[in-house]
């Protein structure tokens, strides 16, 4: 136990480090939220998929590897489709366009895009974006405070209040530049941990025939692409569900805010293959640990929830708890967090440049320089990071068989149905407008939590819509919602 204590020591020690060392880069406004547009491909394609993967990678997908078998790899293959569009397609025209009308938040772009009189626009844009990010910070706080309490058993709501106070600590002076090289460190422990953890666990056995005829005994449907079900709707609504999460990477403002951020478009195509490159190591390796310990830890007849935890989400901390030395899984303690971290950190400063740049500044006080907003919005940080630290906490305490796969989900599919299609529609096509723009943005909010609470209650046709989960439908019905409007609205000229 005392060398777990050393390791999370010196890893709180660097961050620390790095927010104290980017604290000193911090001048203005532009600094805090963008790093200045001057960070390097590397630094870029790190925190992106930092940031991308979270504890949903690290607990939630091991997770869904060790229930649902080699069938959970379509949601590896999904976000790897998410991420490669996302960068060898969308990241330039966005990078010039931000370029272009100077923005250093989504909602400035928003606005300089569509040429908007008012800020209706901006105003939906950063209420949506502040509500959702909420949501999708206290699930990594939730993640904090599972981590801790697995690992170290502390009381679960210690290890979420600890967790908290730390990122809050390091990232509230240094802003978004403490945000991305924290997320090169983090990153760095994340994809190191998930890489490696596979090897490790196949020199202690025999031969990898010996895990297929292993998990073939334990239940067959671990080994098919289908799933328990076979193939059918059950299945292919499954599937396709699974792969639309990675729609999440078209447009998601806490990925594209890096695109923003990076130096120029040429190093966003080196950023590119580094970036896919993490999601494919990170993603496949993530799912290929949970079916490793689903062999290692179950037999035939067992339930994998009641032996890996609720979801499967303690598969990883089991592993590392069995085959590991106490230094090593303190290493792997330390990727844990660094997963839920380097989401919180960013969201958080999101979420700031939506109440302090969106709100305040545009909004409420346009006579407000830039120079002068540095102190106040380190003040939002830390306020909208106590708000959600109190969701977390009332969630855990109302929903104690919640999962962190499936609340981190819901988060991610409310940003992305509300900003991904209207995004996608601003960049490839330019009749596209305002009012376009809205109807796509509070057509994909409203969307998120009818698919996710009201129509898979529906008798008979309701498990297809729960199979598909809520982040597919929302984005067609946004997608559709801004092309009808802005049709509508270009008829009425």
């Amino acid at each position: 136990m005392l060398a777990k204590y050393i390791v999370l020591f010196g890893y709180f020690a660097v961050l620390f480090g790095i927010g104290y060392f980017a604290a000193g880069k911090v001048k203005d406004i532009k600094d805090y939220y963008v790093g200045g547009k001057g960070l390097g491909f590397w630094v870029v394609a790190f925190s992106s998929r930092a940031t991308g993967s979270s504890a949903w990678a690290l607990l939630g997908l091991t997770g869904m590897g060790a229930v649902f078998g080699v069938y959970a790899y379509w949601v590896a293959l999904g976000t790897l489709a998410g991420v490669a569009i996302s960068w060898f397609v969308m990241s330039k025209p966005f990078k010039r366009l931000t370029d272009q009308f100077d923005s250093i938040t989504v909602p400035d772009f928003l606005e300089s895009r569509f040429q908007s009189g008012g800020h209706l626009l901006r105003g939906v844009a950063a209420t949506a974006l502040s509500l959702f990010v909420m949501i999708y910070v206290s699930a990594q706080i939730d993640a904090t405070g599972t981590a801790f309490e697995t690992f170290l058993a502390w009381d679960y709501f210690t290890g979420a209040i600890f967790g908290f106070l730390v990122v809050v600590a390091y990232m509230s002076f240094g802003g978004f530049v403490a945000v991305a090289w924290s997320d090169v460190f983090q990153g760095t422990i994340m994809v190191s941990g998930l890489v490696l953890l596979p090897f490790v666990f196949f020199s202690t056995v025999d031969s990898p025939t010996d895990v297929i005829n292993g998990l073939r005994s334990i239940d067959p449907t671990l080994l098919s692409i289908w799933g328990a079900e076979g193939f059918g709707w059950l299945s292919v609504t499954k599937i396709t569900g699974f792969l639309m999460i990675g729609l999440g990477y078209l447009g998601s403002p806490q990925l594209f805010v890096r695109y923003m951020s990076i130096r120029s478009t040429d190093e966003i195509d080196r950023g590119k293959w580094v970036s896919v490159s993490l999601t494919f190591l990170m993603n496949f390796s993530a799912v290929t640990i949970g079916i490793l310990g689903r062999y290692y830890f179950t037999t035939a007849g067992d339930d994998p929830v009641e032996v890996l935890g609720n979801g499967g989400q303690n598969v990883l901390i089991l592993l590392v708890e069995s085959l590991l030395p106490g230094i090593l899984g303190g290493l792997y303690i330390a990727a844990v967090l660094a997963a839920i971290m380097s989401t919180i950190d960013s969201l958080l400063v999101l979420a700031s440049s939506a109440v302090a740049r969106d709100f305040y500044q545009k909004i409420l006080h346009p006579d407000i320089q830039d120079s002068q907003l540095s102190g106040f919005s380190r003040k939002v940080t830390l306020f909208l990071a106590l708000g959600a630290l109190l969701l977390a906490l009332t969630v855990a305490l109302v929903s104690p068989s919640r999962t962190i796969f499936w609340f981190v989900i819901f988060g991610w599919s409310g940003i992305a149905a509300t900003f991904c299609p209207m995004i996608i529609l601003a960049l490839f096509w330019k009749s596209y407008n305002s009012a376009g723009a809205l109807a796509s943005m509070i057509s994909g909010f409203v969307c998120t939590p009818l698919f996710k609470f009201v129509f898979p209650s529906i008798p008979t046709y309701g498990v297809y819509f729960a199979n598909v989960a809520e982040l597919f439908p929302s984005f067609i019905i946004a997608l559709l919602a801004g092309y009808i409007a802005t049709r509508a609205s270009i008829k009425k000229r």
